[in-house]
C-alpha cells in the first residue's frame, strides 16, 4: 500500500484530518499528515517546505499542495520519497485521486471557419490582425465576409496576404467578380452557392457551399446540388439554421431532412445564426449546436464574434468539438469533461460550513483578516473578530473600527470582498488571494499580478 506524507498548513488542518479519515479507507491508501507552522498552505514554496518539512520513514510519496508550484527539488532532496502537486483545494482530493487519464480526450472532426465581417470596410492590416486572432483562437479557415451590394477590389489582396501567412481562406459572396479574384488568390471555398450563381461554380476550380434558393422549403436544392455534381464540382450543403422566432425547430429539421437525402454529403452550419441573435452568452449555444453537428454528421460549422457576447465563439467551439466528439465517441454524457466551457457559474461550489467556520475562528491567532464564503454569507475572521454578512461596505465598516488601515490594505481588503461578493452572486468559489474562476476566458492581468506580489 502507498503510504502519503500530506503537508499543509496549520488552518487548513482540520478539514485535511476529516477529509482523509472518510477518504484514505476507501480509495486504498495509508498517510500521515504534517502541519507545517503557516497558515495558509498556499504561500509555501518547495524551497521554504525543504526548510521545514521531516519526512518519516517509509514515506513513498509527499503531497503538497496545489498553489506549491515551482522545482521540487529540494523536497526530493529530504527522502526517498517522490514529491507531488496535489490539488489547489483540498476539497478536490477525491476527484485527484479518482480521475483516470483520458488520453483520448482532445479530437475533433469539426472544422471550424471564422468569418471577419464587412471585409472591404477594413484596412489589410485590420483583416490580418482579426485573422491571426481567430486562427490562434481555434479556426482552421478564415471567411472574408463581403458587404452586399458592393464589389470588392480588394479581395485578392487579402486572400493573398492571408496566404502567405499560411492560412486556408474562403469567400463570403454571391457575386462572381468578387469570387473569382479571391479564389484565383488562393481562396479554398466559396460561401454561397444558390441558382443564383452556380453557373459560374464550374469556372472556379475550388469547392464551394450549396444552399436552398428558399431555406423554408428546400427549393432549389437539389437542382443546384445536381448542376455541380454534373461539373464535378466539390460542394458541401447548407440548409440553413434560423433565428429563434423564425423558424429555428423547423430549420433543425431540414439539417436531418437534407442528411436524409444526401447520407454521404458533406455539410456545413451558420451557428451565428443562433449566437449572434440571441440574448444569452454563447458558449452554451455553441455546445449544443456542435452536439447536433456531431451526431448528424455536419463536419464543419461557420462562426462569427460581432456581438459582445459572442466575443469567445471560436475558442468556445474548439473545445466545443472536442467535448462533443468525445462524447459520441465513448457514448457517454458530456459531464465533467471540459470545464473551460463553464465560465459564469463554477463547475463544483464548494462553501465552508459554519462549523468549520467557527473552528477556523478558534484557530487564528493573528490580527490579519482572512475571507471566506459560506452559509451564503461573507465571512471575516481574525484573533479579535469572526464577522459576517452579505454588505461588504458593512463588513469593512466593521472591520475597520479602532484599526488603523493603511490605503493600500483598504484597496487589497476591498478587491478581496468585492471578488467574494461576485462569487456568492454567481455561484463560484472564492478563496483569498486566488482569481476567480472564469473558464477558457479566465486570465489574469498585469494589475492582478501586480496586486498579488505586493500583497
Amino acid at each position: 500500500m502507498t503510504r502519503y506524507l500530506f503537508v499543509t498548513g496549520k488552518l487548513a488542518e482540520p478539514s485535511l484530518r476529516r477529509l482523509l479519515a472518510d477518504l484514505g479507507p476507501r480509495i486504498g491508501i495509508d498517510y500521515e499528515i504534517a502541519v507545517l507552522n503557516i497558515s495558509v498552505a498556499a504561500l509555501m514554496t518547495p524551497a521554504w517546505v525543504a526548510r521545514h518539512l521531516r519526512v518519516p520513514e517509509g514515506i513513498d510519496v509527499v503531497m503538497l499542495p496545489g498553489y506549491c508550484s515551482g522545482d521540487l527539488t529540494p523536497v526530493a532532496s529530504l527522502s526517498s520519497a517522490r514529491p507531488v502537486l496535489g490539488p489547489k483545494d483540498l476539497r478536490d482530493l477525491p476527484e485527484h485521486f479518482g480521475r483516470k487519464p483520458r488520453s483520448d480526450y482532445g479530437k475533433f472532426d469539426i472544422e471550424i471557419l471564422a468569418e471577419i465581417n464587412n471585409c472591404p470596410r477594413l484596412r489589410l492590416a485590420e483583416v490580418l490582425t482579426k485573422a491571426r486572432q481567430y486562427r490562434d483562437a481555434g479556426a482552421d479557415i478564415i471567411d472574408l465576409g463581403c458587404t452586399p451590394g458592393e464589389v470588392w477590389t480588394g479581395v485578392g489582396d487579402a486572400v493573398r496576404a492571408l496566404r502567405q501567412e499560411g492560412m486556408r481562406v474562403s469567400i463570403d459572396s454571391y457575386d462572381p467578380r468578387e469570387i473569382a479574384p479571391a479564389v484565383a488568390a488562393g481562396a479554398e471555398l466559396v460561401l454561397s452557392v444558390n441558382s443564383s450563381n452556380v453557373d459560374a461554380a464550374g469556372d472556379w476550380g475550388c469547392e464551394v457551399v450549396a444552399i436552398p434558393d428558399e431555406p423554408a422549403t428546400l427549393r432549389g436544392l437539389d437542382a443546384v446540388v445536381e448542376r455541380l455534381a454534373a461539373k464535378n464540382v466539390r460542394f458541401r450543403i447548407d440548409p440553413i439554421v434560423e433565428p429563434i422566432g423564425f423558424g429555428f425547430a423547423a430549420s433543425l429539421g431540414r439539417y436531418l431532412e437534407v442528411r436524409r437525402r444526401y447520407p454521404q454529403a458533406d455539410m456545413l452550419m451558420g451557428v451565428g445564426n443562433l449566437t449572434e441573435l440571441t440574448d444569452v452568452d454563447s458558449a452554451g449555444v455553441n455546445v449544443l449546436l456542435a452536439g447536433f453537428c456531431q451526431e448528424t454528421g455536419i463536419r464543419s460549422v461557420l462562426t462569427t464574434e460581432v456581438i459582445n457576447w459572442c466575443r469567445s465563439s471560436i475558442r468556445e467551439l474548439d473545445l466545443a468539438r472536442r467535448l462533443v466528439y468525445f462524447a459520441c465517441r465513448n457514448r457517454v454524457p458530456p459531464k465533467h469533461v471540459e470545464t473551460g466551457l463553464v465560465m459564469l457559474r463554477d463547475p463544483k461550489l464548494r462553501r465552508h460550513s459554519r462549523e468549520e467556520l467557527a473552528e477556523l475562528a478558534g484557530i487564528i491567532r493573528d490580527k490579519n483578516f482572512r475571507i471566506f464564503t459560506g452559509d451564503e454569507q461573507i465571512h471575516v475572521i481574525n484573533q479579535q473578530v469572526h464577522l459576517e454578512g452579505i454588505d461588504p461596505f458593512s463588513l469593512f465598516q466593521q472591520m475597520t473600527e479602532g484599526e488603523d488601515i493603511s490605503p493600500s490594505h483598504a484597496f487589497y481588503l476591498g478587491y478581496e470582498m468585492a471578488k467574494a461578493v461576485i462569487a456568492l452572486t454567481l455561484g463560484k468559489d472564492y478563496t483569498q488571494d486566488q482569481e476567480l474562476r472564469w473558464g477558457l476566458i479566465e486570465a489574469e492581468t498585469q494589475a492582478d499580478q501586480e496586486l498579488q506580489r505586493k500583497t
